[in-house]
């Protein structure tokens, strides 16, 4: 079986910058890690690995140069080689334009099942999985919390819908997104971590790809933000002090009483 999993370098901070004049995020001075929901997806794959023989999970990214890292965490958690597109020209992209990009080098390649996590917490939209499937013309399962049963040509599972689950099944190949009920991601052995440490990620430019340019990163974004602030968090309180404990019950019981609650 061979498995794809799309992993997201993300900021692992908070101190999160936005580019005031493209509306995108600024990234060049942020710590990165892999997407934590992709982490699950990851496991996942594992999971299947080693459960049927043969099976090969290649990790693909889009990002810069430094989106390795993720991609080589994954490498440390159990899968087997990572690809990474990376060129200057996808910078800005969207989620749509990000899909586009992915499908494209996924198109004409030979997979069972393509696993994402079910969204990024930079942007939280999670919309380039379902995205990717649909450009690829492959059944899309999101919100899948369990795996019940894969055969060659078929998987089953359970998703997450409001108010409770529901099982469903579809032909491979197919793509899943997966949410964090679903598993514990491992933490990497050190044999996988110098396996990881010494493997080469195979990086793919558009000079291969040959994307329109139009259909790539900020030129291929229908997306636009049009104005971006950050808001201001003002607190007003009175410091009031009390010498015993009747004369601070009763100091609060006029403060609910002006604010109407009793």
């Amino acid at each position: 079986m061979n498995i794809v999993v799309l992993v997201k370098q993300v900021p692992s901070t908070d101190n999160v910058k936005i580019d005031e004049k493209t509306g995108t995020m600024i990234r060049s001075e942020l710590e990165s890690e892999m997407n934590p929901l992709d982490m699950y997806a990851v496991e996942e794959a594992v999971r299947i690995k080693e459960k049927e023989t043969g099976t090969k999970i290649t990790v693909i990214s889009m990002g810069p140069l430094s989106a390795e890292y993720a991609i080589k965490e994954a490498i440390s958690m159990g899968c087997d080689e990572g690809v990474l597109l990376t060129d200057r020209r996808y910078a800005g992209a969207d989620t749509r334009a990000t899909a586009y990009t992915l499908s494209q080098f996924l198109k004409g390649k030979e997979f069972d099942l393509i696993f994402a996590g079910e969204r990024a917490t930079d942007g939280e939209t999670g919309q380039v999985g379902p995205m990717v499937a649909t450009l690829l013309g492959i059944p899309v399962l999101t919100y899948v919390n369990k795996i019940i049963e894969i055969t060659k040509s078929a998987i089953k599972v359970q998703r997450a819908i409001e108010g409770g689950n529901e099982v469903i099944q579809t032909t491979l190949p197919s793509l899943i997104t997966v949410v964090k009920e679903i598993n514990d991601p491992r933490l990497p052995n050190l044999e996988n971590k110098l396996r990881a440490k010494k493997s080469k990620i195979h990086t793919i430019t558009n000079e291969e790809l040959k994307i329109e340019e139009d259909k790539i990163g900020l030129k291929g974004s229908p997306t636009r933000v049009v104005k971006v602030f950050y808001p201001k968090i003002s607190r007003q309180g009175e410091k009031i002090t009390i010498k015993t404990p009747q004369e601070a019950v009763s100091k609060i019981k006029n403060f609910i009483k002006e604010k109407g609650v009793i």
